[in-house]
């Protein structure tokens, strides 16, 4: 009885620490640049579904513009560019 009760605390320990390293992991990940680097090329608007716009701040000094394609993929795009500023201003229109 008494060996069961030191191998359950070590398994419940082991399955708190792995528990936290995941929620670590996933916050370090929010708390970067999301986009690497950045597609300035012209994409027809009626090819994006959504666009995500993240402001700079301490997780990334750069602002970061993200389209979701029709097609599922994910592009980010160079906010500096005329056409990307004017989707941008389109939805935040709306």
């Amino acid at each position: 009885m008494h060996g069961k009760l030191p191998a359950a605390l070590a398994l419940l320990l082991l399955s708190a620490a792995l528990a936290q390293g995941k929620a670590l992991t996933r916050m370090g990940t929010e708390l970067r640049c999301q986009c690497i680097a950045t597609h300035s090329r012209f994409i027809p608007p009626k090819s994006i579904q959504d666009v995500k716009l993240t402001q700079s701040g301490p997780h990334c000094k750069n602002v970061e513009v993200i389209a979701t394609l029709k097609d599922g993929r994910e592009v980010c795009l160079e906010p500096t560019a005329p056409w990307v500023q004017l989707i941008v201003k389109a939805i935040l229109a709306k």
